[in-house]
């Protein structure tokens, strides 16, 4: 695995603007970079990347299969006490899933390291799955890359496939997300083009245009039911709503479905270092409250439950708070994770994350940051397979 200097196509900002991919660049700073890439081997990647994220993926579903058993469990992940039957079912129905990204630290030369499951609402499906795939296309054509340079990048045809088979054939399917998020609306346009692509009739609105009907029937803008929802609004923040109250009874089949909101919460990370203590591939974590988190860690990180694109994240040392990301999940439990910091490459902290579509590892993309904590605004930098 090494960073390289990229020269970037002379026409990437115009070819982003003109497949409607409007958040390249936030907040006046690039959000694409193609400045550099990253370079990994076919064994970095089948060995170091995609086998653990398979098996973690198969360890977070065992322990899901425990939680919806276990109401101690399910109060200790702070999931609202009238969410654990919907929750509960939705597991025991094998609600399917659509996709969900695994958050590593990795350098190539040691085992990846777990930070978290971003399983309810990860974003970057669009530059994953189509622009980067569009790079790797286009430098190897200019003679930039190798002609036989390949990418761990099999999201849109996964995705394409997962939503046929999800998706109910004569019936509309929903995509729904939040006013004024570019990145998310860029998402959902995305995944609505994927399932046209399936064969479903997609359907995308904002999350307050959805409105209740009769007997208690979710409904669009033209009163139609809401028979499928992709949701790009998280779990926690439904069983805040007042609509929560109908959620169970409207009829209406969630992507994600309700037991995501166990695997898309921090806690799952205690959960799993207890059960598989010493796995090299999991971090040391803690509830913030168990009597058994470590005193003699000099440096550590800590994290909300539930928390999004780095917000309310510390790195802690016993003199106090090293660095912080402010955020609106301050009020809520925390756990403690190891330190462990993202690998820098030229100066740039690289965040690796693994993508999921069903049960299958599928593809990747890099996050790079000034510091350790990556965050909304962190930039995407694309890779390469040689060799």
């Amino acid at each position: 695995m090494e960073r390289i200097q990229m020269a970037p196509r002379p026409d990437w900002c115009s070819q982003a603007e003109s497949y409607g991919f409007h958040f390249h660049t936030l907040e006046g700073e690039p959000y694409w970079d193609e400045t550099a890439c990253y370079r990994f081997t076919l064994a970095e990647i089948e060995d170091g990347i995609e086998s653990p994220t398979e098996e973690l993926h198969a360890m977070c579903l065992d322990l899901v299969g425990e939680v919806v058993s276990s109401e101690r469990l399910m109060d200790q992940l702070a999931i609202p006490e009238k969410a654990w039957d919907l929750v509960a079912e939705s597991w025991k129905f094998s609600e399917p899933s659509l996709y969900g990204r695994m958050d590593f630290s990795f350098d190539g030369t040691g085992p990846a390291k777990f930070y978290e499951y971003n399983a309810d609402t990860p974003t970057s499906l669009y530059e994953i799955g189509f622009f980067q795939w569009l790079w790797l296309e286009q430098q190897i054509e200019r003679g930039q890359l190798p002609a036989g340079a390949d990418q761990f990048n099999r999201l849109q045809e996964a995705l394409i496939e997962r939503l046929a088979m999800i998706g109910r054939a004569g019936q509309s399917f929903h995509l729904a997300c939040c006013r004024d998020h570019p990145e998310d609306a860029g998402t959902i346009e995305y995944l609505a083009d994927c399932a046209d692509q399936a064969g479903l009739s997609p359907k995308t609105l904002f999350i307050d245009e959805i409105g209740l009907g009769e007997r208690q029937r979710f409904v669009g803008l033209d009163d139609e039911p809401v028979d499928q929802l992709f949701k790009l609004y998280p779990w926690e923040w439904m069983w805040q709503e007042s609509f929560s109250d109908y959620v169970g009874a409207s009829g209406t089949q969630f992507v994600e479905p309700p037991w995501k909101l166990i695997l898309s919460n921090k806690g799952i990370l205690p959960l799993l270092w207890e059960r598989h203590e010493g796995h090299p591939n999991l971090l040391p974590a803690w509830f913030e409250s168990d009597k058994r988190c470590d005193p003699g860690l000099e440096r550590w990180v800590r994290k909300p439950l539930f928390s999004r694109e780095g917000a309310n994240i510390a790195i802690e040392t016993g003199a106090g708070v090293e660095a912080q990301v402010e955020g609106p999940y301050g009020d809520g439990p925390t756990i403690i994770q190891g330190w462990c910091p993202p690998p820098r490459f030229s100066g740039h902290y690289c965040l690796i994350g693994s993508w999921v579509v069903g049960n299958e590892a599928v593809g990747m993309g890099i996050r790079e940051d000034n510091t350790a904590i990556t965050r909304d605004t962190s930039r995407f930098v694309p890779h390469f397979i040689d060799g």
